[in-house]
This record gives structure tokens, C-alpha cells and sequence, in this order.
């Protein structure tokens, strides 16, 4: 199938690429066949290629790292389809501009033609904005297009996101990348294959892994080098050292309060608890790099040192919670060195869940449960008719245990492993738990002590 060509407005005449544009505008591809990347969703036979070409699509949400083809996909299904393109950004619109699109939909489909609506940005609309779209997406006013960076499961009201298919657009790998920078290079019309840039060997597969995954960074990047060469290398072949010249540093894609956020912390959790130290290191890493919140990191410790060590290793929980008073002692940079000793001492410490599980269980039992009543020996001030419940103080027998019970119902909640300190905790415990449980009746002779 000959797909019609990206640069064509509604008269079918092709836009005039300026070079004035930026070059990561002038090389989006024109047409399907010059996609690079999503292979899971446009390779042959693909869902979503086979829906494009059957225009038998509804709704989509695209969502997906910047630099992912986004906003270039919704563009090529509009050309594709033949139908009506309306787009938008939800940064820059308002209701107003949503409610006129919509009624131009209305008013085309009276005549037969249908209409897509992209929103770009969607998660920047609120719930207000966003329910505007839902009666006219159910009528089919509209087929609905939305691009987020955002997890449009908690960016986007529900009821959206149920009239639409979510499609996950994933970053370029550096293969992807490296074929779009080729492109550009060659590319005479709209690239710089007129320009002549020169660049060292491996510069390209440096600027591909440099750009991580987004093909719009990679491409701003390269029109930059070629400046650079036109104003101070003088022809030279451009190196490495020019592009982190150029750059200064790596960015690293980090959002605060989204996926990259939550995927992050959940890696470095993860890593801990399952006693790799090099691969919480690097999460550590990522989250310092990408701005996060040091003292959130250092709270994580705290709950994963009681969580997932516990008594397997009780100084994990003491060294936890002096990185929390060292970071918010000291900020950073330092701070990154207190977070490093906790998360290695962490992550190769012995582990237990036993005390997480445990509390969980007699909660769940208070909770579904009658509440158990305090036994009278063990209460501080009893009724006249307890006083013959005498609380038994263990300290004044051998071993400093006295056969006792503590509850009306006796319950086993506590479950050690037989990992680190929790080992002679168990010794211990199975030993006192061989005798059986008796409640004394007779007044102790001694004062009690509570």
C-alpha cells in the first residue's frame, strides 16, 4: 500500500521544508515506511501496523519516553487514514480550543468525513478538560489520539483511558538511533548531506548511546556538531572530546514523580533485598544523578532494613537510621557516601522477612477477629474479683522465663528464618515455646512489677 506523504496539508499540496527548522523537524519521516523503531507495535504483521492499514483503528493513547515517535506516529495514521487531522497541545490549549475542534469534528462528520483529534500532552489537561472529550469519543465525533510521557494510568481519568487503546512506545535502542543519524548525514534535501560533516570513527555510535533512546536528542545533538564544525573545528573531523565539550555532561531521563521514579526506587528495593550490591549501587546512582530526593532514598533504607533483614541482622535497622540522620545532616554531594555504606552493608546482610510477615498476621487477626481481653495477671490495676491473678516476673526464675500465658487464646504468628541472628533467636524461642502455657491463680508472694 503507497502511503500518502507526511508534508501534505488537506489541498494536497506538500509543505516547504525550511531549513530554518530544527533538523530533528525536517527529518521526521514522511511516510510509514521511513518509521524507525517500535518494532513490537509496527514491525510486519504487528498490531498496530495491520490496524493503520486497515483503517480499522478507534482511540490511542501513545505513551512512551520523549524522542519515541510519538507525535511523528500520530501524524502518519492521520495521512494513512484519509481522515480529517485536528491537532493539539495540551500545553498551550484550553477548554475553548477543545469544545471549537470538537464542534469542526461535528460538523465534518454531518457531511461523511470523520476526524481524528490528537492531543499532544494530554496528561497536562486536568480531569475538567479531559471529561470534555469523553461524550464525543463514545458518539464517534472524534477518533482520539493522546501522547504522554506520563503513565496514562495515573495521569489520565479512567474513563478515558477505557475508550482507548494504550499503546507503550519504548526508548530506541542505540542500533535505531544510529540509522536515523545515518539518515540525516546522507539525507541532501533535508539533512546535512550537503554539509559535508565530518566526524571521527565511533563519534556516531557515541552520540547514538548518548542520546538514550531519544532520537530528537540525537538529532539536535548532531546539528549542533555540524555548527561546531562550521565555526571552530575548520574542517577537521569532529571527536569525541568535542561532543562532551559540547555537552558538558550526560543527561539522565528522570522524572520525580512518575514511572522513572517509581521503576527506579522499585529496582534499587529490589536489588537490596536480593543481595546484589553492584546493581543497587547503580540504581543508587541513577537517583542521584536524575535529582532524587536523597532524604526519600535514605527513608527507604530505614523500612527495608526492618522489612526485608529484620533480625537476621538487627544492626541493619541501627545503620539505616544513622544514614538518615547523616543525610539530612550533611547534604550532598557527601551524602551519596553514607547512602553507598548503608545500601552495601544492606544489601549483603542476611535476610528475613519474619518480623514484616508477623505483624501483618496479628493485625489481620485484631482486625477479623474478636479482640482478645487482657488476661487479669497481666492487667496493671485489677477488679476486686482478680486480685487471686498473680502476674508471675520472670526475672526471679532460671533462665529468666516462668511458664506464663500472655493471651487468652494463644496465637504463633512469629515465623524466624534460619538466616543470620535470627538463628539463636530461634534457639531460643522453640525452646521456651517445648513448655506449656499456664495461667497461676494463686497471689505471688512477691510485690508485682510491671
Amino acid at each position: 500500500m503507497q502511503t500518502p506523504d507526511l508534508f501534505i496539508q488537506e489541498d494536497r499540496k506538500p509543505f516547504k521544508i525550511s531549513h530554518d527548522m530544527p533538523l530533528a523537524s525536517r527529518m521526521r519521516p514522511r511516510r510509514l515506511e521511513e518509521f524507525v523503531g517500535q518494532a513490537h507495535l509496527m514491525g510486519k504483521g504487528e498490531v498496530l501496523e495491520r490496524l493503520i492499514h486497515q483503517d480499522a483503528f478507534g482511540s490511542f493513547i501513545f505513551y512512551g519516553p520523549p524522542g519515541t515517535g510519538k507525535t511523528t506516529l500520530a501524524h502518519l495514521i492521520a495521512q494513512v487514514s484519509h481522515r480529517r487531522f485536528i491537532p493539539l497541545s495540551a500545553v498551550t490549549s484550553n477548554v475553548t480550543d477543545l469544545r471549537r475542534a470538537l464542534e469542526e469534528a461535528r460538523k465534518f462528520l454531518s457531511r461523511g468525513e470523520r476526524t481524528i483529534l490528537f492531543v499532544d500532552e494530554i496528561h497536562r489537561f486536568n480531569k475538567a478538560q479531559q471529561d470534555v472529550l469523553l461524550p464525543h469519543i463514545e458518539n464517534g465525533t472524534v477518533a482520539f489520539m493522546g501522547a504522554t510521557t506520563h503513565n496514562p494510568f495515573f495521569s489520565i481519568v479512567a474513563p478515558l483511558v477505557s475508550r482507548s487503546q494504550v499503546y507503550r512506545l519504548k526508548s530506541l535502542t542505540v542500533e535505531e538511533v544510529r540509522k536515523i543519524l545515518e539518515a540525516a548525514l546522507k539525507d541532501e534535501a533535508r539533512g546535512l548531506g550537503k554539509k559535508g560533516l565530518k566526524l571521527e570513527e565511533g563519534v556516531l555510535e557515541y552520540l547514538a548511546h548518548f542520546s538514550e533512546g531519544d532520537a530528537r536528542r540525537a538529532l539536535n545533538l548532531l546539528e549542533m556538531l555540524d555548527q561546531m564544525q562550521s565555526s571552530e573545528s575548520k574542517g577537521q573531523p569532529l571527536s569525541k572530546e568535542m561532543v562532551l565539550k559540547l555537552v558538558q555532561e550526560k543527561p539522565v531521563h528522570y522524572d520525580w514523580d512518575e514511572d522513572e521514579h517509581y521503576d527506579t526506587i522499585s529496582a534499587f528495593i529490589k536489588s537490596v533485598r536480593g543481595s546484589d550490591p553492584d546493581a543497587a549501587l547503580y540504581w543508587l546512582a541513577k537517583m542521584l544523578e536524575g535529582g532524587e530526593d536523597i532524604l526519600f532514598i535514605a527513608r527507604r533504607l530505614v523500612i527495608l532494613a526492618s522489612e526485608d533483614i529484620g533480625n537476621a541482622d538487627p544492626q541493619g535497622l541501627t545503620l539505616a537510621t544513622s544514614c538518615l540522620r547523616a543525610v539530612q545532616f550533611i547534604g550532598l554531594p557527601e551524602a551519596r557516601i553514607p547512602l553507598a555504606q548503608a545500601t552495601v552493608y544492606l544489601a549483603c546482610a542476611p535476610k528475613s522477612n519474619a518480623a514484616y510477615l508477623a505483624i501483618d498476621k496479628a493485625l489481620e487477626a485484631v482486625r477479623e477477629n474478636r479482640v482478645q481481653k487482657v488476661p487479669a495477671h497481666l492487667k496493671n490495676v485489677k477488679a476486686p474479683d482478680e486480685k487471686g491473678f498473680s502476674y508471675q516476673y520472670s526475672h526471679d526464675f532460671e533462665g529468666h522465663f516462668v511458664e506464663q500465658d500472655y493471651l487468652e487464646r494463644p496465637q504463633n504468628f512469629l515465623q524466624l528464618s534460619d538466616n543470620g541472628y535470627e538463628l539463636e533467636m530461634a534457639k531460643r524461642l522453640n525452646a521456651w515455646r517445648k513448655y506449656p502455657k499456664k495461667t497461676f491463680e494463686k497471689p505471688f508472694s512477691k510485690p508485682e512489677k510491671i
